[in-house]
């Protein structure tokens, strides 16, 4: 069946019925998705850690983005 002839096929249910069938699939989907993900090992989890970090780095360093208001933390703040 095609995805269209499957919508086609969706509107003749009611609305109610059409929900637990999405509900459904979605269920079915899900379980296919724990079946195919392992979980990554520890040597695996700390290699994309440090990768990110590392692509971060220029970022938080001095001069990097995220340091710009840094000329203004002496300054007395006032709400």
């Amino acid at each position: 069946m095609t995805r269209r002839e499957i919508l086609e096929e969706l509107k003749k249910f009611p609305t109610t019925e059409r929900i637990t069938i999405i509900e459904a699939a979605l269920h079915l989907i899900h379980e296919n998705l724990q079946q195919i993900e392992q979980p990554l090992t520890k040597a695996e989890k700390k290699h994309r850690l440090t990768a990110a970090a590392e692509a971060l780095l220029p970022v938080y360093s001095a001069g990097g983005e995220l340091t710009a208001f840094t000329a203004i933390d002496h300054e007395d703040f006032h709400a």
